[in-house]
């Protein structure tokens, strides 16, 4: 693991000079990783992507330049998407977070991502949608009530 870590920090080091945001991914079914990762960097973003939990934890440990949003599937091994933003927010306190899921509102209400003030995008999204979306989340002004 420790040498794919390496390389996903080397590959955005080379891409990074381009200035916009970069977003950590983190999704364990390989199929969505890889198709979302290619939406988000058709989109202009930098991306850095995991497909544990764990992973995601070592990028960000790792990463020397600014996360500016973590994308995260809400269910996962290792751990929810909740509580892996919780993690992140210890090493990054400004990143924000957008949760993504395929499981219906009421199958993740128990794992806290429809509370008040919390960014959620439903799968499968559209990247017309991810892009809408995600402008939402990065042009919130800290503080502002979230959707």
């Amino acid at each position: 693991m420790e040498a794919y870590v390496q390389e996903q920090i080397a590959v955005s080091a080379e891409g990074g000079a381009t200035g916009h945001k970069t977003i950590l991914l983190v999704e364990d079914e390989k199929a969505i990783l890889t198709m979302t990762s290619m939406m988000l960097e058709r989109l202009g973003y930098t991306v850095l992507t995991a497909s544990k939990p764990n992973e995601a934890i070592r990028i960000c440990e790792l990463y020397s330049s600014r996360i500016d949003l973590l994308m995260t599937d809400v269910v996962m091994p290792e751990m929810n998407g909740r509580d892996l933003a919780e993690k992140l927010l210890y090493l990054y306190p400004n990143l924000k977070c957008l949760y993504m899921s395929g499981y219906t509102a009421n199958a993740i209400a128990h794992h806290g991502v429809l509370d008040k003030g919390v960014y959620f995008i439903p799968k499968p999204f559209s990247k017309q949608d991810l892009a809408t979306k995600l402008r939402e989340v990065l042009d919130e002004v800290k503080g502002a009530t979230q959707r």
